[in-house]
C-alpha cells in the first residue's frame, strides 16, 4: 500500500510539472504572438503614413494636371501668341512703330 502512495504522489507531482511545462509553453507562445502583432501594427502604422503622403502627391500632380491643361488652352490663344512675339522676339506688326528708349 506504501507502494501505491509512492506511485500515486509521483505521477501527481509529474502531472503538476507536465502541467506546467504545458503553460509555460502556452504563454511563451502567446508572448511571441503579442510581440509578432506589434511589430506588425507598426509596420501597418508606417504604411499608413506612406499612403497618405503618397495620396497628397496624387492630389498635387493632379491640380498640376489641371494647371497644365489650362495653360495649354491659353498658349493657343491669339493674344498669348502676339504677347510672346512681342516680348520674346520683339516682333511687331507692319505698320506699327517701336519706340526705345536709351539708358
Amino acid at each position: 500500500m506504501a507502494r501505491r502512495r509512492r506511485i500515486a504522489y509521483r505521477r501527481k507531482s509529474q502531472n503538476r510539472f507536465s502541467m506546467f511545462l504545458v503553460s509555460l509553453v502556452v504563454v511563451m507562445i502567446l508572448i511571441l504572438v503579442q510581440v509578432g502583432s506589434m511589430e506588425l501594427q507598426s509596420k501597418i502604422n508606417a504604411k499608413a503614413g506612406e499612403a497618405a503622403l503618397l495620396d497628397s502627391q496624387i492630389e498635387a500632380e493632379k491640380r498640376r494636371a489641371l494647371e497644365i491643361q489650362e495653360f495649354a488652352k491659353e498658349v493657343q490663344t491669339k493674344g498669348y501668341i502676339e504677347n510672346v512675339a512681342r516680348e520674346k522676339l520683339g516682333l511687331v506688326y507692319e505698320d506699327e512703330i517701336l519706340f526705345k528708349q536709351e539708358n
